[in-house]
């Protein structure tokens, strides 16, 4: 009786060590440098803990693949949101998904007065299983005392388990969540605006409908806001397959920006990015774009006198020669740009020239002049290029040859009509 009576305080004493080793764990993953002024909630990062042990479909961001009998229902399902649905319905709401932040953004403190956000998400017939894992990841890997509001707006969506159902369920959620219905359809910009306007939060932070937030995802933004309030930032984006949906971690050596024709690019951090920060990965980017490299106009077309025709890049890619095409005044491969770099430049290739007599290809911008240095004279209407390479071999922009007549050439200067250039739809204004 004796020895089980010592085994009863033995198992009493583990289990009671046991549930303080759960509670510190729980209290100190959920903030850094908590403080009993702040409301604190245990719920998200006990989930946190939970998820880690489960094996089920696509957790730990792992794809999901459907056996080859469910192929044919797939690709079905995959047309109503081009997307899998399938392997997005066999995923829980609050699926686990890896760490994969550098070591040294694990660790870093942040203010303890941060400003709190109103997340805004727009949806159009939105799938039930994304909406719900991006509501979810907001809720679970977020801070509750940063986190003021979810703000949904219902961009006129026409599914039923949109509407009445899903108003039921948020209203079940632990953070406050108001669903704004446009009267009609009205786009993504004009529904951010609506949510917006709604909101109560000091920040405001826009999401897809379709996104997952990662631990640690918040605070950092807001800190740099708590820095300089005028700041707009932005995260690491990383991918979600949209086949298998499998998480795949994004690059923290690219940053997101548009180009001339206002697509989405991926560029490269700069040099003088990697410079400022002295090799700390944790920094932010400052993510200057192509404005930030021009005179205030914006060229629409380079005609040439003689010919009437304009500067094409005709679809060609890097190293590849610029071309010279009939003007169809729709923009397209016919915009150029000459910047304050005295760069001739379409999208993110610049004209350049490395020996006399060219060819005039195009390559990526550097700005560093050099064999991409074209001084226009705006009275004569040329484009003047010194090869830094050889003595008095200035020579000019000028129309193409008989061999081949959709290439512009390089040739000595003249000041004839051939190779007098003019800039229009000068669109900001000099």
């Amino acid at each position: 009786m004796r020895r089980f009576a010592y085994c009863k305080v033995v198992l009493a004493t583990s289990l009671m060590w046991v549930l303080v080793d759960v509670f510190l764990l729980l209290y100190f993953s959920e903030c850094n440098k908590c403080d009993d002024k702040k409301e604190r909630s245990l719920l998200p990062a006990l989930r946190a803990v939970m998820s880690r042990s489960q094996e089920g479909p696509g957790e730990m961001g792992k794809a999901v693949l459907i056996p080859k009998d469910d192929q044919e229902k797939m690709k079905e399902l995959f047309k109503i949101n081009q997307f899998n649905l399938m392997a997005s319905d066999m995923i829980a709401f609050n699926r686990s998904l890896p760490d994969v932040r550098l070591e040294g953004c694990k660790t870093k403190v942040y203010p303890d007065e941060l400003p709190n956000t109103s997340v805004v998400i727009v949806f159009h017939n939105e799938a039930w299983s994304t909406l719900l894992r991006t509501i979810y990841s907001v809720i679970n890997r977020s801070p509750h005392y940063l986190l003021s509001e979810i703000i949904l707006v219902d961009d006129a969506s026409e599914r039923d388990f949109l509407k009445v159902p899903l108003e039921n369920y948020v209203k079940n959620l632990q953070v406050p969540i108001k669903i704004i219905r446009m009267e009609q359809r009205s786009g993504l910009i004009r529904a951010r605006l609506r949510g917006a306007a709604a909101s109560k939060g000091q920040v405001i932070t826009f999401l897809d409908a379709h996104c997952e937030c990662t631990l640690g995802w918040l605070e950092p933004l807001l800190a740099r806001i708590k820095e300089d309030r005028k700041v707009v930032v932005c995260p690491i984006i990383d991918v979600i397959s949209d086949d298998t949906f499998e998480y795949m971690a994004g690059s923290d050596m690219t940053y997101g920006g548009f180009n001339w024709k206002l697509n989405f690019r991926w560029y490269p951090v700069p040099q003088r990015e990697m410079d400022r920060r002295k090799g700390d990965r944790t920094l932010p980017v400052r993510s200057g774009n192509v404005e930030l490299h021009l005179i205030p106009f914006l060229v629409v077309l380079g005609i040439n006198v003689e010919t009437n025709q304009c500067l094409d890049n005709m679809g060609r890619k890097e190293n590849e020669k610029v071309g010279i095409f009939n003007c169809h005044g729709m923009g397209g491969n016919q915009v150029f740009s000459y910047t304050a770099d005295k760069e001739i430049r379409t999208d993110d290739l610049c004209l350049d020239v490395s020996r006399l007599n060219g060819p005039v290809i195009m390559l990526k911008c550097h700005h560093m002049r050099g064999n991409q240095l074209w001084e226009y004279d705006a009275e004569k209407h040329t484009f003047l290029h010194i090869i830094t390479q050889h003595v008095n071999s200035n020579q000019c922009l000028d129309e193409p040859s008989e061999d081949d007549k959709m290439v512009p050439t390089m040739k000595d200067c003249s000041e004839s009509r051939s190779q007098q250039w003019l800039l229009r739809n000068m669109t900001l204004g000099a």
